[in-house]
Parts: structure tokens; C-alpha cells; sequence
């Protein structure tokens, strides 16, 4: 599946938040999960082997250790956010 429009809007903004991209620190770790979980909220779907993709081609993160991490969050956020969203449509009984 592509990354939409709306996906890749988010990662140009995770690139700009980031000013070191070979050392994350804590609170850019946090809004990069953030950003992933807010695209999630919104209805959106991201491939994360696309997201590996655009990090790799986009220029700037020329670091691996930095790219695997932000693709390691993207897919953690989606994980979680799936198994909530499974355990919302439950019924109660």
C-alpha cells in the first residue's frame, strides 16, 4: 500500500522536527510516537516497509541506526493501536 498524501505530510514533518538524525533523544522519540499514533487516530494506514522506503530515499537520514528506530516506533504505534482498536469493538457480555 502507498503512503498517502497525508502519511508522507507527517514524516516531512518528523524530518524537520528532528535536527540530529544519528542521535535521537528521548523527547523527539515521544513526538515521533505521537505523530505515528495521530495519523492512526485520523484513519490513516501506513505500510511499514513504505515508511522504510521514503526514510531511506528522502536524503536526509542518512544514519541506519536512526532510520530503524523511527521505523521500529512506526511499527510499535501501529501494532498497539491495532490490538486497542480490537479490544474496543468487543461486546461487554
Amino acid at each position: 500500500m502507498p503512503l498517502t498524501n497525508n502519511v508522507i505530510i507527517k514524516l516531512n514533518e518528523i524530518t524537520t522536527l528532528i535536527e540530529d538524525k544519528s542521535n535521537l533523544n528521548e523527547q523527539e522519540i515521544s513526538e515521533i510516537k505521537l505523530i505515528f499514533r495521530e495519523i492512526l487516530k485520523k484513519g490513516e494506514r501506513y505500510d511499514v516497509d513504505e515508511i522504510e522506503s521514503w526514510l531511506e530515499n528522502e536524503g536526509s537520514w542518512t544514519n541506519k541506526i536512526s532510520r530503524v528506530r523511527v521505523i521500529n516506533l512506526s511499527h510499535y504505534i501501529q501494532d498497539k493501536y491495532e490490538q486497542t482498536s480490537r479490544l474496543k469493538i468487543m461486546p461487554d457480555d
